[in-house]
């Protein structure tokens, strides 16, 4: 019984100790970013004493902060939908029908796990300029999505596997379709494994870089993360601004996990990573 409450005591412990070290950057930023610029050099983990909205307001005025930030939400919205509702199919038939080309193509898609997509940039940049998507949110938008099909196949697949058999059985006895199985019965059991895979993609592409770097160059068609790189200057930084930008970037990440989070646990604990 000791042994048990000390262990629990350390884990306790050391869930508090990872939680201040994960939580610290973002009290950083956020206090920082309702300080004027001196006192974030004279006072950078403190509270702020001199409390000013200028940077906020800056950032969305005149930092064009508002074009970028609903490009970004409508490249993540777009590549999310298409990833659950492609990633959702592609599942239900890998878990479904057994072959030894089901068994090839699961892990085709699983390589795509180990295997950075960064690596063909060269290649997609040559195919986005033959397709005339340079410098267009719709050249974001395929990569986005085949980044995200690998992470989506893998937990939707081992989720639909767990589903009980009799479920099936029985809707095809009723005279179902394959269509409508998994549009009325896969699709609404599938929620937690959804949220999962929305949450693991969203943060992957709202706060991605280097595509958005490589591919656009027109200021209207600029994501938050891109923007946000041009508020750092070579000899001179406006801190306040640039923290403002990024506290402002995080909030749909955090809203979107608010919001999933029960969900989310529920597609880690209930088969979402089995297999």
């Amino acid at each position: 019984m000791l042994k048990r409450r000390l262990s629990q005591i350390l884990t306790y412990v050391l869930l508090t100790i990872w939680s201040i070290i994960v939580l610290f950057p973002i009290y950083t930023l956020v206090v920082n970013s309702f300080k004027p610029q001196k006192e974030i050099f004279n006072n950078p983990f403190g509270l702020p004493q001199k409390f000013t909205l200028a940077g906020y307001e800056t950032a969305w005025n005149s930092g064009r902060f508002d074009l970028y930030f609903f490009n970004t939400i409508f490249v993540t919205i777009i590549s999310l939908v298409l990833i659950m509702f492609f990633g959702s199919m592609a599942a239900y038939a890998l878990a479904k029908w057994e072959s030894k080309l089901t068994k090839f193509l699961y892990i085709f898609f699983i390589a795509g796990l180990m295997i950075p997509i960064r690596l063909g940039t060269l290649d997609l940049v040559r195919l986005i300029k033959t397709l005339g998507l340079q410098d267009s949110l719709w050249s974001l938008i395929p990569v986005y999505v085949a980044m995200g099909m690998p992470i989506a196949t893998f937990v939707l697949t081992a989720f639909i596997k767990g589903l009980p058999k009799d479920m099936f059985d029985a809707a095809k006895v009723d005279g179902a379709s394959e269509w409508r199985i998994y549009t009325m019965i896969v699709v609404p059991l599938m929620r937690p494994a959804l949220a999962t895979v929305a949450i693991f993609n969203m943060i992957k592409i709202w706060n991605d870089f280097w595509f958005p770097l490589v591919f656009i160059r027109a200021e209207e068609s600029r994501t938050v993360a891109l923007g946000v790189s041009l508020l750092f200057g070579q000899y001179r930084t406006d801190w306040n601004r640039a923290l403002s930008t990024l506290a402002l970037a995080a909030i749909p990440i955090l809203i979107l996990y608010v919001f999933l989070s029960r969900e989310f646990i529920k597609g880690l604990t209930a088969g979402a990573v089995k297999g």
